[in-house]
């Protein structure tokens, strides 16, 4: 493993078993991510994105089957360990801030508590004291006060509660957290509050994060890397700027075409008609080709060739769409 990469995954396939047949959520998916730096996952909604997540977790629904490829997280294989081995590693190493903030929280029992419980798990040499005076760091550091530790959940804002879900993610001091649309249910003043407190917390204690949004523009405000997700495959990546100056992949144009920007020239916005497909079919060449406005024949027949390859400089995109221009 490359020392400067705190995280490698390569090759993961993992499905759902349904009555209806097995749903093929992620696809050979493989990233790095570098010590100290902010890699995002944008796609729409249904794209895999949070079943990447769950999966580099091992948190998945009882349903849920790692198929095959690789998890090394600093150095260690993950995939194949037992539970007991991963309890070690979540929230030590790798911890989450959920995308329902509002029901990450046992409603009956004080948020300090909830909070308190995590760090027993990982430091339980630590005193009350002890745990009690990280906890009101914690708090600090996303702007909470002290007292906020001996309320109930429902006595929270929603910006109150996703704060301190972003306490709970540091409370065991991570080396990576995954951020996974963690302002989806907040108005934009929240939101970019939030944002604002994600990104100084990642800076002040040198963090690597993995940022999932289905808005791209909040990618090119988090992230330095980015991947671009469609039908469970990545089908672009590279660095974050690279992309938003030159995207290669049909799905990025189009994603890109239809969000606002308040700087540059003014232009029309394009909708993106359709929808993703269903994760539960084989497809046979390319799974955008029944949304792209300009598919080629070997995109439309299934002939298409599959696969990522470099278009510039760390900068991967899929093969198929590369070669239709």
């Amino acid at each position: 493993m490359n020392q400067k990469n705190i995280l490698e995954v390569k090759k993961l396939n993992m499905m759902y078993t349904t009555l209806e047949g097995n749903v093929n959520a992620v696809k050979d998916v493989s990233f790095e991510i570098k010590k100290g730096s902010s890699f995002g996952l944008v796609g729409e909604s249904g794209c895999g994105k949070t079943s990447v997540a769950m999966t580099l977790m091992q948190l998945q629904s009882d349903n849920a089957k790692i198929v095959s490829g690789n998890i090394i997280f600093n150095g260690q294989e993950m995939v194949g360990l037992n539970e007991k081995e991963l309890r070690k590693i979540r929230w030590g190493g790798i911890s989450i801030v959920f995308q329902g903030a509002m029901n990450a929280w046992n409603p009956v029992i004080k948020i300090g508590e909830q909070i308190r419980e995590a760090i027993r798990e990982h430091y339980p040499e630590n005193t009350r004291s002890e745990n009690t005076n990280k906890i009101n760091t914690l708090f600090k550091m996303v702007g909470l006060e002290p007292n906020v530790a001996d309320r109930y959940p429902h006595e929270l804002s929603g910006g109150m509660k996703q704060r301190a879900v972003i306490a709970l993610s540091l409370s065991c001091d991570p080396k990576l957290i995954i951020a996974d649309e963690p302002t989806t249910a907040l108005d934009v003043v929240i939101q970019d509050q939030i944002l604002k407190e994600i990104k100084k917390v990642q800076e002040d204690l040198d963090l690597s994060l993995i940022y999932i949004s289905h808005d791209i523009a909040v990618i090119a405000e988090m992230t330095d890397y980015m991947a671009v997700m469609y039908a469970g495959r990545i089908v672009e990546t590279g660095k974050t700027k690279d992309i938003f100056k030159n995207p290669k992949h049909s799905y990025t144009r189009m994603l890109l075409d239809s969000t606002p920007s308040i700087i540059g020239d003014k232009k029309m916005l394009k909708s993106l008609d359709g929808e993703p497909p269903s994760l539960m079919d084989n497809f046979s060449g390319c799974s955008f080709a029944p949304r792209c406005p300009q598919p080629s024949d070997n995109c439309s027949s299934g002939n298409a060739e599959m696969g990522l390859i470099e278009v510039g400089d760390g900068h991967f995109a899929d093969k198929c769409c590369v070669e239709c221009g």
